[in-house]
């Protein structure tokens, strides 16, 4: 199989980069600097072993690569704010032998959250969805860092919403030989649910830096506990902490990388790197809509998706709110809820 990524920042970056280095043929899709760097340097992979190039096919989109071979795999690694971008650019893509690679190409959705394999459904038939667990960083334009070790990461498959998946495990035996534990499983969405309650730190980290001190840790207990209880009220399953925590174990530890130093997570990557667009919609935002759909408020995440939203819009730097201020926000909107809701009674 050919595995194409479609977005290879950090994720997809690390993705294509230890399969290639496992002898898997890989193309990378990219744009703008990070593309001319991936094309005239290769991808540069800092790992905790050291730092590997790899030189790959770089393209900017399925034209420069004629028709589509039938056992491509397309692997969506754009954030998922884009993805509607890339499936309208990749979906017609014409396969050899006849129709789209809408119509007969799997698609693996390796992003944060839960919309977008939603979104891919609307035009791919084969969607599969991944819960990655992956810390990679985009360093600069042709460099990715992953620092996880002995693993790079863990990455759950299945397809969504539910039928077969017997490719699932060709594509995971191939993903092992990478570095990467890939369990196939019918209960995906358990774990990206899980790892959506996970996400939900995110904005906290990018509005206000780290999450070092007792009263930022403090202030992600409670997102994360508004988070829960929107999606117990929704009836949507995930793994418990303890169920995560054993699942991981030492597997995946982070190692200190020279010249590659692990700013934050990707919503703080977005606002370092001043791109204008940020995933909170689709973190944050994921359980605002749940939480209006079942009548559950959610001041909380409403606050945290609309200042990542503002940071990003306005391009302001990452981490530049100090953690009280945005705690004493976060006390005036719970505070403005009517008297009587789960989270004020």
């Amino acid at each position: 199989m050919r595995y194409i990524i479609i977005g290879a920042g950090a994720v997809g970056g690390a993705v294509g980069g230890r399969l290639a280095g496992a002898g898997h043929e890989v193309v990378l899709v990219a744009r703008g600097a990070h593309h001319a760097a991936l094309r005239d340097g290769g991808l540069r992979l800092r790992v905790p072993e050291g730092e590997f190039t790899y030189r790959l096919p770089v393209v900017a989109g399925p034209g420069e690569l004629g028709e589509l071979r039938a056992d491509d795999v397309l692997v969506l690694a754009v954030k998922t704010q884009d993805t509607e971008a890339a499936l309208g650019a990749w979906g017609p893509a014409p396969v050899a032998g006849g129709g789209t690679a809408a119509e007969r190409l799997p698609l693996l959705v390796a992003q944060n959250g839960v919309e977008g394999q939603r979104i891919a459904l609307r035009r791919f038939r084969q969607v599969y969805g991944v819960c990655v667990w992956l810390p990679a960083t985009f360093v600069e334009p042709g460099a990715v860092s992953a620092a996880g070790s002995p693993l790079t990461g863990i990455l759950h498959l299945g397809r969504y919403p539910h039928g077969p998946a017997e490719i699932l495990h060709r594509i995971a035996a191939d993903l092992e030989k990478a570095r990467f534990e890939a369990p196939v499983t019918a209960e995906v969405g358990r774990w990206q649910y899980a790892k959506l309650l996970s996400n939900l730190a995110n904005a906290v980290e990018a509005v206000s830096g780290p999450l070092a001190d007792e009263e930022a840790l403090a202030f992600v207990d409670r997102v994360r506990a508004e988070g829960a209880a929107v999606l117990d009220a929704a009836g949507i399953a995930y793994a418990s902490v303890e169920e995560q925590r054993s699942t991981r174990g030492n597997k995946v530890d982070l190692v200190p990388l020279d010249g590659a130093p692990r700013g934050g997570g990707s919503t703080w990557q977005s606002l370092a790197r001043a791109t204008g667009t940020i995933e909170a919609d689709y973190l944050n935002g994921e359980i605002v809509l749940l939480g209006r759909l079942h009548n559950i408020p959610t001041p909380l995440n409403e606050l945290l998706q609309s200042l990542a939203n503002t940071f990003a819009r306005e391009r302001r730097s990452a981490g530049s709110m100090p953690v009280g201020e945005l705690v004493r926000l976060a006390d005036e909107a719970v505070a403005k809820q009517p008297p009587d809701t789960p989270l004020t009674r």
